[in-house]
């Protein structure tokens, strides 16, 4: 017993309960013939049930179901393994989509087919029939997608089942020597059945893949053939679809049948002409059509004449309207076998819808200018039917095909029997139809469709190659006429816009446009030029390029960071070199230090942004010279003493080791990947080289302390790792551990920290981790530690927890025991649990991290705890960082908030047993941390009551029990919980600051004696101010607190720098320096990434300073500040988020040390943790053509608050936050509109996350802002140049003015386009190098043309003026000049009488001028009416029109005569002029006669006496008549060869 199955996952079958039913497909993949081995050996009673195995881990890969059981013999069971089984023919059959599933039992050779379909939601299985076969196996042969049966017979033979169960015998051909085959159809199937046995017979087929199979014969030997029966002919596998969507079944079998014989004795050539020849033979065959049997008159030459026997040759027949060929002697052309007038005796009823069908083939075909070889060979093929059934046919394609047939058909030579009336009497034309429907969108006509046809005609048709549209490229152009003919959409611009989705829908890119006849692609053309101009911004990338916009689709696929250029130069430096070539020398110099590794210097502040920088900081050198102080070693006078000089070069060396600082901001991400090898880290040179002695001295040894130095190299290995972009694929676990040094250094230290930073440390893997943390190496812990917390911010990782844990004992159950981790490794992991937990609010950290505060061991100050300070601070700022604006008046914060008050303001006096208690912590070390923690913990909250807490003395009394710094940090946390009252106006700042403060100072400045008490808290209050004001507009650029910071710098810049002995005064300086560094650092935090000149202007100032009271931590601050200035290169800014907030405060927390070891009240790692708040916010435009950094005008909409304000900047700039960022539009003429619309289209705000680079597409006639800054140069402004002349393309001639040379010409295109179409179009059309007539001519037409295309920017139209052209010069004797002058008519009328009420946008106040004009067409017309005019004046045309018209036999002459010429020219004649049919207009002419006869008989009313107003009303019906039964374009039937048909009616 067998089973049919349906299979699935074991997935679906668990979630389909037992009884329901089941959703099933079709695909052949799941039908499947499955053997029950017990089933087979067995007989069971009852259904058989699949029972998969659903417990434990082991479940069924497939579920089944059985859709048929059949009983099979015994010995067929035991015989299994060798059953065969194969579906096919799987499509749809005219009712069902089903496929036929064939098991072949070999046992008893018995053939069981099967059908399987679906029945509403089951599939079911039905016995459609039993043959006799040996073995089976499904392949693709006969049909593309649907797979055939092929079967083994008994007799040994092969078959195809194919069509259903229909039998095509095959015969087997074995090639001597291989093991392989050659199998065609039996050619004898067609006269008899019996087959034709090859020497060996064949058992069983297998290892079918595709159309190749494995033949097993009965000796056991074996071979590989290909059984492959599907036309490579376009022409005739389409044909053969139409038909089988119009034939019955049997029939249709018989001409496929008929077909692939054919094909099989011409050896399958795979030729279109040989294809087609035996389709053609097939067709005539089916349905008895006589074939042309006349005798061929060969040419009179010898035929052993290669250059006559050419002319027998399909590329003789190809090539012969080649216009190389021209001024050759051509060889007689070979007599080609085309239609007779001669009808048959009788004609198959299916020859009308035959006709019907290839008729629609044939107008498929001619909508591709590429497929016209094709149309050729079908037209014969029509016509020789269409004689038969309805000559008008014929008549209609020998107007548009000359060649198609011997003679015009004659009303005469008809037979009336044979005329299919069920057929229009005149064909419907696709062009004709699809201008009809955009000239009149009410115009309500049926399109040309494949399935009415056997609906109309009553066929059941055979669906042999299923319900696949042949005419799929003409279904494709209707459903695009008719969005653009929508008469509901009254918007010009929105019918273009659906007709651009139905377009991408149907996938019709620029390649199918370009093949369309000039004027079917017209309305396309127009509908891409009206969306390019105003483009919506949620079309898809296809979209964009079918328009032209490659700009947006740029921008919509932009990669993540395109500003590297990674060695490569943009295009336009290959069109115009901005530099001269390398000479040889030059190459052999560069070769020569790459060889000695002159070049593998690594300084540090390389980035490969030239065209970026050039553009973002204008033509001066303000980033070079920030590089150079980065660098270079300053230079020094000459002095007398060399103590002073080690003196000098120690103030330098503090200088040197603050310069990584800086450079980590100057550099960061300018490295967008890296290589495998090893990471070069600039190394620290002290030496300092004096002028003008030019003697070098380096500092004495012990000058700088070496943890000094370990410092200095931990920045500069953090400055080298954040170089690389955290946006690079390379960095990886293994990299980071080939980079390992053999012993750990501060500077590797610094390396892992960056990379932390950047998010690269996540890819480190444990084990690794655990080889940098086991040495215990301090530097390599802090790094590795907040590298870690820094990777993974805010995501609470477990596994970075607990590395965390083992270095911070206040995370571990007994916080007192000793770990051995010194206390600025265990402040490091405080740091990290803040970073690592950022905002979670998570209740046990933030526990752990507040307690650290007033660690108890850290009350008394001794050798083992000094950097208790750096510990509470750190412990500060984690704790502030975990609870992160989060706030609120529950209890657990309010007992948070009960505690951080003590430690700010202290425990008070508390007396037990008479004595004063002893305080549990320093108040000196909580309470500006607890400050700090305060801030963060309730930032942006508005809580004034928190506020309150953060009072500011204003009594002397107070003031002097408060150090002046926490002052700072007091009004610094105030304004952090009193976030949205901060406003960079000096209101806000004197609003902050006691009013007896104010006075004390005020007095002070007056001369009055006051006490140092007031001018320090103001000093220190300033400073945070300015701080808390920068905070807030960090990377916004604000102008009201630019001013409003610089302002306070230039004071505080005049006081820093005076002298005085006095001991008050030194304290004063000291804390207005202090000032100072931040201050500096909080202007260039508003300006970062900036770039701003008077800020670069006053650290240049302040960079000069390296005396005895400039130390290391003013350094420190300058070098961030100019950092900060030119952030990442000018491509970053700083954001104002709670984390990035929390982040820049850690690092520019106002603690600036003497030494670079100090790390006693700040740890010196955290100055990096700005990276956090970076953000990348630099809109730099790109033109998408060049690849170069360009200026753009642009004009950005921002949401502050509830206000809404336009901005017009130039960038490259800097954005606002993208939260605040509503649009960005180009504002500009001299590049495509563009709009990016980031508040409603969620696409826009990811593709400016992703890519700050905004792709723009430069209008051809204007050169670029860096180019042409005033714009002066553009193309419409140039004088004397010459921008096309018009006329020249109307009416093209020689050029009688001297234009531009071909140089001028080739640098004017160069300039004014990217586009190397153009530039490739002048150099070989536009030369000056013409020698005949006729090549300056086309000189002159290809020159004028490129000019217009610049101006318009419209590229596109350079193809359409040279097919224009190309249609000018086409000679009438050419086969295509019909179908292409019909063309040229469909454009002519679309643009004189559709475009400007349909396609302008006129209607709408907004016309636009068409990218073709219509005189430019109308001219090329005349060009054509005049040739044609001068032939149809001729008394040879006037007879032959004559014999036409009146329906007499035209036989054709030879060839060569001149009367085929004019045979060829009446073709022309009445296809340009739109006339009847010659059967039509005999029944005109005698209409019309016998109305005139009648109405001058019959007296008024029903008759008339005046025969000129007679004759007038009957001309005006006989053009409308006519008109109304014939191929209609614009005008139709021309009233000019009415008059000269009526003039031939009359006898002469």
């Amino acid at each position: 017993m067998t089973a049919i199955v349906n299979g699935g996952s074991a997935g679906e079958l668990q979630r389909i309960p037992h009884g329901k039913e089941h959703r099933h497909s079709l695909s052949r993949l799941d039908v499947s013939t499955t053997m029950d081995k017990m089933a087979l050996g067995v007989r069971l009673d009852g259904d058989f049930v699949a029972d998969p195995i659903l417990s434990g881990r082991m479940q069924a890969a497939y579920w089944m179901e059985r859709l048929h059981t059949e009983e099979i013999s015994e010995i067929d069971a035991t015989n299994y393994k060798v059953i065969t089984a194969g579906q096919f023919d799987q499509r749809w059959d005219g009712k069902e989509n089903r496929s036929l599933l064939g098991v072949c039992l070999i046992a008893t050779r018995t053939l069981h087919i099967f059908r399987i379909a679906k029945h509403e939601h089951n599939m079911v299985a039905t016995v459609e029939a039993r043959l006799s076969a040996c073995s089976v196996c499904s392949i693709r042969a006969t049909r593309d997608v649907i797979r055939d049966l092929l079967i083994v017979k008994v007799d040994g033979s092969l078959a195809l089942l194919t069509h259903g169960l229909y039998e095509l015998p095959l015969h087997v051909t074995l090639t001597t020597g291989r093991d392989s085959s050659n199998v065609d159809v039996d050619p004898n199937s067609l006269r008899s059945q019996t087959y034709l046995s090859s020497s060996k017979a064949a058992v069983a087929v297998n290892e079918a893949v595709e159309s190749s199979v494995t033949i097993m014969f009965a000796d056991r030997s074996r071979c590989r053939a290909t059984i492959d029966l599907t036309p490579r002919d376009l022409a005739s596998r389409q044909c053969l679809m139409m038909l089988a969507l119009t034939l019955p079944s049997d029939l249709f079998f018989v001409l496929h049948h008929r077909y692939l014989v054919n094909w099989s004795r011409k050896g399958l050539n795979v030729s279109p002409e040989v294809s087609f020849s035996a389709f053609a033979s097939a067709l005539y065959e089916t349905f008895g059509i006589d074939q042309d049997t006349r005798p061929v008159q060969l040419p009179r030459t010898r035929i052993d004449d290669s250059w006559q026997a050419m002319a027998r040759t399909a590329s003789c027949f190809r090539f012969r309207d080649d216009t190389v060929l021209r001024k050759l002697q051509l060889p007689t052309p070979y007599p080609i076998s085309n239609p007779v007038l001669k009808a048959s005796a009788k004609a198959s009823r299916y020859l009308g819808p035959i006709l019907l069908a290839l008729h629609n083939v044939a107008e498929d075909m001619r909508l591709m200018t590429d497929r016209a070889q094709e149309l050729l060979r079908l037209v014969p093929v029509l016509c020789r039917i269409a004689i038969l059934v309805r000559p008008e046919w014929a008549d209609y394609w020998k107007r548009l095909c000359p060649d198609a047939m011997d003679a015009w058909p004659s009303p005469n030579g008809a037979v009336v029997g044979h005329v299919d009336d069920r057929l229009t009497v005149w064909p419907a034309d696709a062009s004709a139809i699809l201008y009809g429907r955009i000239n009149n969108p009410d115009w309500n006509i049926a399109p040309l469709d494949t399935h009415p046809i056997a609906q109309s005609f009553k066929i059941s048709p055979s669906f042999a190659f299923g319900n696949g549209e042949p005419l799929i490229l003409l279904r494709q152009l209707t459903n695009v006429y008719r969005s653009l003919a929508d008469n509901k959409v009254l918007e010009t611009r929105k019918r273009a816009e659906n007709a651009l989705q139905v377009m991408v829908k149907a996938h019709i890119g620029l390649d199918v446009i370009r093949a369309l006849p000039l004027g079917v692609a017209a309305p396309f053309r127009e509908a891409c030029r009206t969306c390019q101009l105003s483009p919506s911004g949620e079309w898809s990338l296809f979209a964009y390029n079918l328009i032209g916009r490659n700009d947006l689709a740029e921008v919509m696929d932009a990669p993540a960071d395109p500003l590297n250029n990674r060695g490569y130069r943009s295009i336009k430096d290959f069109i115009l070199p901005p530099t001269a070539r390398k000479t040889m020398r030059q190459h052999i110099d560069d070769t020569c230090k790459a060889i000695t590794g002159e070049f593998s210097a690594v300084s540090g502040v390389e980035m490969d942004l030239g065209d970026f920088t050039q553009i973002r900081f204008g033509q001066d050198r303000r980033l070079e010279e920030v590089a150079l102080k980065a660098i270079e070693r300053p230079e020094l006078s000459e002095h007398d003493q060399a103590k002073e000089q080690q003196h000098q070069v120690v103030r330098l060396a503090e200088r040197t080791l603050a310069l990584p600082v800086g450079r980590a901001l100057f550099t960061f991400g300018s490295v967008p990947t890296v290589t495998r090898e090893a990471y070069a880290i600039p190394k620290i040179e002290y030496t300092v080289r004096l002028q003008p002695l030019n003697a070098l001295i380096t500092p004495e040894s012990g000058k700088i302390p070496l943890e000094c130095t370990n410092w200095g190299e931990f920045h500069n290995g953090v400055a080298a790792g954040l170089r690389i972009s955290s946006e690079s694929n390379a960095v990886e676990s293994t990299w980071i551990k080939f980079n390992k040094p053999s012993e750990l250094t501060p500077e590797h230290a610094g390396f892992l920290f960056a990379l932390g930073l950047t998010g690269h440390l996540r890819e480190m893997l444990t084990w690794h981790t655990f080889g940098y943390l086991t040495p215990k190496h301090d530097m390599t812990s802090i790094g590795v530690l907040l590298g870690l917390s820094a990777a993974n911010a805010g995501t609470s990782n477990r596994h970075v927890t607990k590395l965390l844990a083992v270095h911070t004992p206040a995370l571990l159950p007994t916080p007192t025991v000793d770990l051995n981790v010194p206390l600025i490794t265990q402040a490091a992991g405080l740091m990290g649990i803040g970073l690592l937990y950022m905002g979670t609010k998570n209740r046990r950290m933030a526990e752990v991290c507040l307690s650290q505060i007033s660690r108890k061991d850290l009350y008394q100050p001794d050798v083992s705890n000094e950097y208790r300070e750096a510990y509470t601070l750190s412990a500060a700022l984690a704790c502030g960082m975990v609870m992160l604006g989060k706030g609120s008046s529950i209890p657990a914060d309010l007992a948070f908030l009960s505690r951080l008050r003590i430690l700010i303001h202290g425990e008070g006096h508390t007396v037990m047993d008479g004595k004063q208690a002893r305080p549990t912590f320093d108040i000196n070390l909580t309470s500006p941390a607890a400050t700090i923690t305060l801030g963060l913990i309730y930032l942006r909250t508005g809580r004034q009551d928190v506020a309150d807490i953060l009072t500011i003395p204003d009594t002397l009394l107070a003031l002097n029990s408060v150090q002046p710094s926490f002052l700072l940090l007091r009004v610094l946390a105030k304004a952090l919980i009193m976030w949205d009252k901060i406003t960079p106006s000096k209101e806000w700042l004197t609003s902050q600051i006691p009013q007896s403060i104010l006075s004390a100072v005020s007095a002070r400045f007056r001369g009055k004696q006051e006490d140092d008490a007031y001018e320090l808290a103001y000093y220190n209050l300033l400073a945070g101010l300015c701080f808390a004001v920068a905070l807030k507009y960090a990377g916004t650029a604000r102008e009201e607190a630019y001013l409003l910071i610089i302002q306070h710098y230039d004071m505080f810049s005049q006081m820093a720098y005076t002298n005085s002995p006095a001991f008050d005064h030194r304290i004063k300086r000291a804390a207005i320096r202090d000032g100072l560094n931040l201050i500096s650092i909080a202007l260039n935090m508003v300006m970062a990434g900036t770039g701003e000149i008077n800020c670069l202007r006053r650290l240049r100032y302040a960079y000069g300073m390296y005396n005895q009271p400039i130390r290391y931590g003013t350094h420190v601050a300058t070098h961030m500040s100019l950092g900060l200035l030119f952030l990442g290169g000018g491509r970053f800014t700083l954001g104002t988020s709670d984390a990035a907030i929390a982040c820049m405060l850690a690092a520019f927390f106002p603690r600036f040390v003497h030494v670079s070891s100090d790390n006693k009240s700040y740890l010196q790692a955290l100055r990096h943790l700005w990276v956090l708040a970076v953000e990348p916010r630099c809109l730099i435009p790109r033109d998408v053509d060049t690849k170069e950094v360009v200026y753009l005008p642009i004009k950005i909409k921002v949401k502050e608050g509830k206000e809404v304000g336009t901005t017009q900047l130039i960038s490259p700039t800097l954005i606002p936050d993208l939260d605040k960022l509503l649009s960005i539009r180009v504002d500009t003429p001299r590049y495509w509109p563009f709009y990016l619309d980031i508040a409603n289209y969620p696409r826009h705000k990811e593709t400016l996350l992703r890519s700050q680079t905004l792709f723009v597409k430069r209008r051809t006639a204007f050169l670029s802002y860096r180019e042409d800054p005033k714009g002066s140069r553009s193309l419409f402004v140039r004088s004397g140049s010459s921008t096309g002349d018009a006329a020249t393309l109307d009416f093209p001639q020689p050029s009688s003015t001297e234009s531009h040379s071909y140089g001028e010409l080739h640098h004017f295109i160069s300039s004014f386009s990217n586009d190397v179409l153009f530039l490739a179009f002048a150099d070989r059309f536009c030369r000056d190098d013409g020698e005949t007539p006729e090549e300056k001519q086309l000189q002159a037409y290809c020159h004028a043309s490129l000019l217009d295309s610049i101006l318009q920017d419209k590229s596109q139209t350079i193809q359409t003026h040279l097919t224009l052209y190309r249609y000018r010069t086409m000679s009438p004797d050419s086969r295509y000049f019909n179908l292409r002058s019909q063309d040229l008519r469909f454009a002519t009328d679309f643009y004189s009488r559709i475009y400007d009420r349909r396609f302008s946008g006129r209607s709408e106040n907004n016309p636009r001028p068409p990218l073709i004009r219509e005189s430019t067409l109308s001219g090329a017309q005349l060009a054509l009416d005049r040739q044609l005019d001068d032939i149809r004046d001729t008394d040879a045309f006037k007879t032959l029109l004559r014999h036409y018209v009146r329906g007499e036999t035209l036989p054709m002459p030879p060839v060569d005569s001149e009367e085929y010429k004019y045979h060829r020219a009446l073709s022309w004649y009445l296809q340009r002029n739109s006339v009847p049919a010659a059967p039509i207009l005999v029944i005109l002419k005698s209409l019309a006669h016998h109305a005139h006869q009648q109405c001058l008989s019959a007296p008024p009313p029903n008759g008339t006496l005046n025969a000129t107003v007679l004759d007038q009303g009957i001309r005006e019906v006989l053009h409308a008549t006519g008109t109304q039964m014939t191929t209609v374009m614009g005008s139709g039937w021309s009233v000019r060869s009415l008059d000269e048909i009526i003039s031939a009616w009359n006898p002469s």
